[in-house]
């Protein structure tokens, strides 16, 4: 029996060998709910048949927002950007039309029985599942179940901010295939107006080779829209052979009906739950309006009660908390002097902004003298994870009191002045806060409804929590596009803080969202440095982010950078991550606003800065833990 079964694993392993193909997956790649228990399926990956474990291999992206810039594309496969900008013929920062064709390069090699190339993908602040990822977001060039299998969160779990890690589909050519002049195998991915002669022809292939290449036996096989086949190629594919198309988004939902019950059932019980949240929005504001007249009929003179005392709120801001999007908590006066210890010196945090305890839970209050009802009413329309939660509002006296959640380690400008402690010397930490704040700002450009302009970024604005991750607060300034366009058509009074301004905004008082990738740049060489925006420099007053311009514009830039990093940094990873962090803040400090990089080509170079440097962290703690072991042999 054991003869028998060796027999026939030689014959299979022969059979493989002699084959110059992988296999089609045809609409199998689709569907979820795939196994491969039986043997390598070609709804995973592609099989690891090839004449090497590992090889250079090829992908073919269609740029598409927010992937639509070499930056955010390298970011995305996990590849060298300065490699895929030489490949397809342009700079590492330009943004490409929708629909271009984009060669990815990527080192392919064997993970059990599959090939693939490995990348990691961060979940943005929308619903997403595995499906989405592999057939949207990577167009086919993953698959559902090889991510799946990849990663420990349930398909329909997946949170914002989650890491992923997603194998790309490649392969290396086969012994026959090396043998007839191929050198390297390209993933393409099929759209709806695709066909195998004319793609053949663009690569220079024959349509007899990709047949073979990918297992078909007829001339005409049924291709499916965003699944992939592999090119053979015999030289390296060039910009030349690329077109811009008219890109379709995968419209097909996965085949499976276990997805699609799963899916109805959720549009099911989000219906049933949005309508007992209207029914519970319409008890409570309708309560509150009766509490507030009660306690408006208390405050009659000749009434008894602490009416007197605590004033209602206007009826224009309750009209205003009875249309946002959640309920929030009106608090009373009389619950925030008793928080805040009657706003005692010891229970202030910062300015205006005070430390409380509400039932057990400790919040931030903050006293403002200005009608915050605009920021109240844009604050819980948005939710974002780096942007500070507003839990509720009291207004006294005609001061108005922002009751946020509390942020244990306070301002990013309060934290980078202390001297050099323990936690702060790390350039995983400084580079996950940098991206922490340009999240946010991403949020804010693209995805709040409507898109809002911070205009006042400042490390005095960015405040950590108790894990030191970063919160973007303070958006008294913040505008909507609507209103930014307005302002620009109009002579506009110019606010912000000196050393963050973007040059067009304190001159001509012009706002884009440009003007918050300024001031993000200014954030991130505080961060590097731990100098403020505004410093003292040669007995005189300069900016910070022009003393770094100069210093980079200068014969030895390196040499005196290393005189202004921060030297708690320069001992924990050198000035490498220093002066990538200073070329990316440069590009942010472009006097022209239409130079600069948008916030989403930003956050797509600082997760390509720390994608790289948790490689390193990796590598060096297996080096110290092979000395380790090695010590402990010798012992």
């Amino acid at each position: 029996m054991n003869m028998i079964q060796l027999s026939f694993f030689a014959l299979s392993i022969l059979t493989i060998c002699t084959k110059a193909q992988q296999e089609y997956s045809g609409n199998s790649a689709l569907d979820c709910s795939n196994s491969d228990e039986k043997g390598p399926s070609s709804a995973f990956l592609y099989t690891c048949n090839g004449k090497y474990p590992s090889c250079k291999a090829f992908l073919i992206f269609k740029s598409l927002p927010p992937y639509d810039s070499l930056s955010a594309i390298s970011t995305l496969a996990s590849s060298n950007a300065l490699e895929l900008a030489q490949i397809n013929d342009v700079t590492e920062f330009s943004v490409l039309p929708v629909g271009k064709e984009v060669i990815i390069p990527v080192n392919c090699s064997c993970s059990g029985q599959y090939y693939q190339a490995n990348t990691t993908y961060y979940t943005p602040a929308v619903d997403e599942t595995y499906y989405s990822i592999a057939n949207e977001t990577y167009q086919g060039l993953s698959t559902c179940c090889s991510i799946k299998r990849a990663n420990l969160y349930g398909e329909y779990d997946l949170e914002p901010g989650l890491q992923l890690q997603v194998p790309l589909r490649c392969a290396c050519p086969t012994r026959n295939q090396t043998a007839n002049g191929t050198k390297y195998l390209l993933t393409y991915s099929f759209t709806w107006d695709d066909n195998i002669p004319d793609t053949g022809e663009r690569f220079n292939v024959s349509a007899k080779d990709i047949l073979l290449a990918n297992g078909f036996s007829e001339e005409d096989p049924t291709l499916y829209p965003f699944t992939t086949i592999l090119v053979p190629l015999p030289t390296e594919p060039s910009s030349s052979q690329t077109i811009t198309r008219n890109y379709k988004p995968n419209v097909s939902p996965p085949p499976t009906s276990a997805v699609q019950n799963h899916r109805r059932k959720r549009k099911l019980y989000l219906g049933v739950g949005i309508s007992i949240g209207l029914s519970l929005l319409f008890i409570i504001i309708l309560l509150v309006i009766l509490w507030f007249y009660k306690k408006r009929t208390e405050g009659v003179p000749g009434k008894k009660g602490e009416g007197k005392t605590i004033k209602a709120l206007p009826e224009d801001l309750l009209v205003e908390i009875a249309g946002f999007d959640q309920v929030l908590k009106v608090f009373s006066f009389k619950e925030l002097t008793k928080a805040t210890e009657n706003f005692s010196p010891k229970s202030k945090i910062r300015g205006s902004v005070y430390r409380g305890v509400f039932n057990g839970e400790i919040l931030g209050v903050k006293r403002m003298k200005i009608d915050a009802t605009k920021e109240v009413n844009m604050l819980n329309k948005i939710s974002h994870f780096n942007l500070i939660k507003l839990y509720g509002v009291c207004r006294y006296q005609n001061c108005f009191y922002l009751i946020f959640e509390y942020m244990e380690n306070g301002a990013l400008r309060d934290w980078l002045c202390n001297k050099c402690p323990k936690e702060t010397n790390s350039w995983r930490l400084r580079i996950q806060i940098a991206l922490d704040v340009a999240n946010g700002l991403h949020y804010l450009h693209n995805f709040a409804e409507p898109a809002y302009v911070h205009k006042n970024i400042t490390s005095s604005n960015i405040l950590l929590d108790n894990h030191r991750r970063a919160k973007i607060s303070n958006f008294s300034l913040a505008r909507t596009r609507l209103q930014v366009t307005l302002s620009n058509a109009m002579t506009t009074r110019v606010v912000g803080t000196k050393g963050y301004m973007a040059p067009e905004y304190s001159e001509a008082g012009s706002m884009t969202p440009k003007i918050d990738v300024f001031a993000f740049g200014v954030v991130t060489l505080e961060l590097i440095t731990r100098k403020d925006a505004v410093i003292v420099h040669n007995d005189r007053e300069v900016l910070l982010s022009a003393l770094v311009s100069s210093i980079m514009e200068g014969e030895n830039a390196e040499t005196e950078l290393r005189h202004i990093i921060d030297p708690c940094l320069e001992e924990n990873g050198g000035m490498e991550y220093a002066v990538q962090v200073v070329k990316l803040s440069l590009t942010c400090l472009r006097r022209d606003p239409a130079s600069r990089p948008s916030i989403s080509e930003v956050v797509s170079v600082l997760m390509k800065i720390q994608a790289e440097l948790q490689v390193r962290i990796l590598r060096q703690r297996m080096i110290e833990e092979d000395k380790s072991s090695g010590t402990s042999q010798k012992g």
